[in-house]
């Protein structure tokens, strides 16, 4: 069983696995050790961080340009 990361609930954990593992269906490439399952696969991902939510991209983009 693959833990729920910190700060991240469980129904957002396996609804974001769920999606993952249907990218990595239709071919997408793993971020990480791939396993033998593709949901494993995807909830490892999501574990390590290597698949986040794409609100936290844009929050995390925010940076003022250096001029």
């Amino acid at each position: 069983m693959v833990k729920c990361p910190q700060g991240m609930s469980v129904f957002e954990f396996s609804v974001l696995s769920s999606l993952r593992a249907a990218q990595l269906s239709r071919g997408c490439t793993p971020r990480v050790v791939p396993s033998a399952k593709l949901a494993v696969t995807a909830q490892l991902e999501v574990s390590a961080r290597k698949v986040v939510r794409m609100l936290d991209i844009e929050n995390a983009a925010v940076v003022e340009p250096i001029s």
